[in-house]
């Protein structure tokens, strides 16, 4: 496969109605900045006439178009990953099938890049043009990472990738990947850059309420060691309060002689409670230190290059 300035990747999922102007209007867009390009859609197993239109746009254009379909639904961000290991490119850019981010705010992208010379360059919107619930949930999650884990705090899966990154991502093997937080391991080279979010014009999102809720679980488990720091916290506090009631009854029962029964066993109780989740937090400190693959993320069974 020709090697290109730029590659277009494309996570599908039941695009089929926007695919062809997405493509014609990228399209448009390289050949305004003079640059090539090749796009490469990635159908992460749509319900809907979505890999018959990439098929179609590879009869077509048979030298701008890269078609993958992958064997089961693996997420958006295997999805990605997947296009990103099947470019030869100087750049990736990475964008949805939606159209609520542009092609024509991809020269951003690029200009910011040329100016700055960063691995990795977001896209990033004053507001996105969502639920006002969906909103809040994608800042509290983007907060959340920036804290506890070591993503930017404001990214997008409007992106522009060096080549250079893009192959550190060879050995990627993640079944709950994201790939911003991935991304963040590689290169402290980011920046970002403002770019335009519009309403969603056509179909719907592939994500429910439910099933982000379920991701970012994923994702907190997965890229985080804070529920294992809650669970010793909480097993050292449940220590310290449980020695000192001991102490207190025991002082009693000493000084007063009073029937400690029920109360004194309770108390024995919470102690050896709290010491044996102080004990399995430290454990699970070792284990989280340990890095374990959990097999491949995604399966191709069809490409058109």
């Amino acid at each position: 496969m020709q090697r290109v300035a730029y590659a277009i990747v494309v996570p599908v999922y039941n695009g089929a109605d926007t695919l062809n102007e997405l493509f014609e209007r990228t399209k448009q867009t390289m050949a305004s900045i003079d640059a090539s390009f090749r796009m490469v859609f990635v159908d992460d197993c749509s319900k809907d006439g979505s890999w018959d239109n990439i098929k179609t746009l590879k009869k077509k254009y048979p030298t701008q178009v890269t078609a993958i379909k992958l064997a089961r639904n693996s997420g958006q961000h295997n999805a990605t990953l997947c296009g990103l290991h099947h470019c030869n490119a100087d750049f990736v850019v990475t964008i949805d099938d939606d159209l609520q981010i542009p092609p024509e705010e991809i020269p951003k992208l690029i200009a910011r890049q040329k100016e700055t010379e960063a691995d990795l360059v977001y896209g990033v919107f004053d507001a996105k043009k969502h639920a006002p619930i969906r909103n809040a949930g994608s800042w509290f999650v983007n907060k959340f990472f920036y804290y506890f884990a070591n993503t930017s705090g404001n990214g997008s899966s409007f992106r522009l990738v060096s080549s250079n990154l893009a192959e550190r991502l060879r050995n990627v093997n993640q079944k709950y990947l994201l790939l911003d937080e991935v991304l963040s391991w590689y290169t402290s080279g980011v920046s970002n850059v403002n770019v335009e979010h519009l309403q969603r014009a056509k179909g719907r999102s592939g994500y429910s309420a439910l099933k982000l809720m379920l991701l970012t679980f994923n994702y907190i488990i997965n890229y985080t060691v804070l529920p294992l720091r809650l669970m010793t916290y909480l097993g050292i506090f449940g220590s310290i309060i449980c020695l000192i009631l001991s102490v207190i009854y025991v002082y009693q029962k000493l000084s007063y002689d009073v029937e400690l029964g029920f109360t004194s066993l309770i108390v024995a109780i919470f102690f050896s409670t709290s010491l044996i989740l102080f004990c399995l937090g430290i454990i699970g400190e070792y284990i989280s230190r340990l890095y374990v693959k959990d097999g491949s993320t995604y399966y191709v069974i069809k490409e058109i290059r």
